[in-house]
C-alpha cells in the first residue's frame, strides 16, 4: 500500500453478520482527501463504516485501513487500529454524566494515555481547535447541537488519526450549524487527514462538493461530484 494510501479496498465484501451486504468492493482514499458516501438507507453505508473500524468482521483479503489488513488484525490490535481513527456520529454519543472536558480525558485514559498533564494539554488542544476551548466546564446538555458536534469532532481528533470517519455529522443539525460543521471537517481535512463522511444531504454536497462514492444494488460506484 502507498505510503499516502490510508484507505484501500479491493474487490472486498462486506458482511452483516452472515449476509453479504456489499461484494466486490474497490476504492482507495489518500491522505487529505475528502470523500462522500451515498446511497439509500439499508444499501450498506453503516456496514461499510462499522467494517473499517473492524466492528464487523472482514472475511477476504484486500481490506487495509492505516497500515492494518483487516481480515489478518488479532482482536488485541483493534485498539491500535483505532487510536489512527476517528469516529464522529449522528448523535454525538457524548457521556452525559460528565463535563466536555471529562468526556475528551475519558478517551484519552481509553486510548493508553499515562501523563496527567500531556492529556489535559491534549484536551485544550482539541477544544480550540473546534472553537470549544471556553466550554470545557459544561456538561452535553448545557450545549446545542452545534456545540455538543463540536465536542464530538475534538473527540475524534484526540489521538491525531490519520482517518476520520463521520457518519450522517451533520444529520441533527439545522442549515446554518450545518455549515459550520462542514467547514471545520473541510479545514481538518486540509491539514492532512483523510475524511469518509456518510450523508444523505443532497444540499450540502452541492454546498461543498467533493469525490463521491454511492452503494447501489450491493456494490459500490463512484459517482460524479454534485454541483451548484
Amino acid at each position: 500500500m502507498e505510503q499516502d494510501v490510508i484507505v484501500q479496498l479491493s474487490d472486498s465484501n462486506i458482511y452483516q453478520e452472515k449476509s453479504l451486504v456489499l461484494t466486490d468492493v474497490s476504492f482507495e482514499i489518500k491522505k487529505g482527501e475528502f470523500v462522500y458516501l451515498v446511497g439509500k438507507t439499508g444499501s450498506g453505508k453503516s456496514s461499510l463504516l462499522r467494517t473499517l473500524y473492524a466492528d464487523l468482521e472482514v472475511k477476504s483479503s484486500g481490506t487495509f485501513v492505516a497500515g492494518f489488513e483487516l481480515n489478518k488484525i488479532r482482536r488485541n490490535k483493534v485498539p491500535l487500529l483505532r487510536r489512527k481513527l476517528g469516529i464522529i456520529f449522528q448523535d454525538f454519543q457524548l457521556l452525559s454524566d460528565r463535563s466536555v472536558e471529562d468526556n475528551l480525558l475519558f478517551v484519552t485514559k481509553a486510548t493508553g494515555w499515562k501523563e496527567k498533564v500531556k492529556m489535559k494539554e491534549r484536551v485544550h488542544e482539541v477544544l480550540q481547535k473546534v472553537g470549544m476551548e471556553t466550554k470545557g466546564f459544561k456538561f452535553p446538555h448545557q450545549l446545542s447541537g452545534g456545540e455538543q458536534q463540536r465536542v464530538a469532532i475534538a473527540r475524534a481528533l484526540i489521538n491525531d488519526p490519520e482517518l476520520i470517519i463521520a457518519d450522517e455529522p451533520t444529520g441533527n443539525l439545522d442549515p446554518e450549524t450545518t455549515e459550520g460543521i462542514m467547514k471545520l471537517l473541510i479545514e481538518i481535512s486540509q491539514n492532512g487527514r483523510a475524511i469518509l463522511m456518510a450523508t444523505h444531504d443532497v444540499e450540502v454536497m452541492k454546498k461543498f462538493p467533493f469525490r463521491t462514492l454511492r452503494c447501489e444494488d450491493g456494490r459500490i460506484i463512484e459517482v460524479p461530484p454534485m454541483m451548484n
